[in-house]
């Protein structure tokens, strides 16, 4: 449970607040909260909600010190599992680095999917590229760095892996991430003529789906 003590709130220009948080989990508990006051129609007036890995952009503020005396006197509640509906994405485990992440997981190749999508995962905060959001939930011991030497070229549709974090690519760009497995069919990621282009959104919950073609 999140509290005021722990909310380190700043003024970012005239009309903006940054919120830093001692990690990626009271993040997330604060991303959520700010949603919910907003849907329900008790959230003061705040043009845009950007969260990163341990802060919370609030911009368009009306008034800067009277939002962070309020934010000083939230009680924020822990997410719960369940929290929201899943977006599928169905993938093929058939990634370059596939073998690689098996041997740092201590498993097969042909065991990575398994694992790797028995996890339901939440996207912390969106950067990098249009479409591109950064997904917790991989427990702390599956964790793997990024490539000694990136790669030039990620084709899109790639799925990979990175520290705490797990990602699609919505369009080829360089990267240096560990590659397991490919989206079919990227185009869903980033699409400009739905209302919301970005089909993974801050706090949306994720689940994959091994299609075959696993290593």
């Amino acid at each position: 449970m999140t509290d005021g003590r722990m909310l380190d709130v700043r003024p970012a220009g005239r009309h903006a607040l940054l919120v830093e948080l001692p990690d990626a989990e009271r993040t997330g508990d604060l991303l959520a909260e700010l949603l919910r006051r907003r849907a329900a129609g008790t959230l003061p007036p705040v043009e845009e909600i950007v969260p990163g890995a341990r802060t919370v952009l609030l911009d368009g503020v009306r008034d800067p010190e009277e939002w962070a005396r309020r934010l000083a006197e939230w009680d924020v509640p822990s997410r719960t599992e369940d929290d929201g509906g899943v977006v599928e994405i169905p993938v093929r485990y058939d990634g370059p680095d596939l073998a690689d992440v098996a041997a740092r997981w201590g498993i097969g190749p042909g065991e990575v999917a398994a694992r790797h999508s028995s996890y339901t995962y939440r996207v912390a905060f969106c950067g990098f590229a249009p479409g591109f959001g950064y997904l917790t939930g991989l427990p702390e011991e599956l964790h793997v760095p990024r490539r000694d030497t990136p790669r030039t070229r990620v084709p899109a549709g790639a799925l990979a892996l990175a520290g705490p974090y797990t990602a699609v690519y919505p369009r080829a760009t360089p990267g240096g991430w560990q590659l397991i497995g490919t989206m079919p069919d990227p185009a869903p990621l980033w699409d400009l003529t739905r209302e919301q282009p970005a089909l993974l959104t801050p706090g949306t919950r994720v689940r994959f789906v091994p299609q075959g073609g696993a290593a």
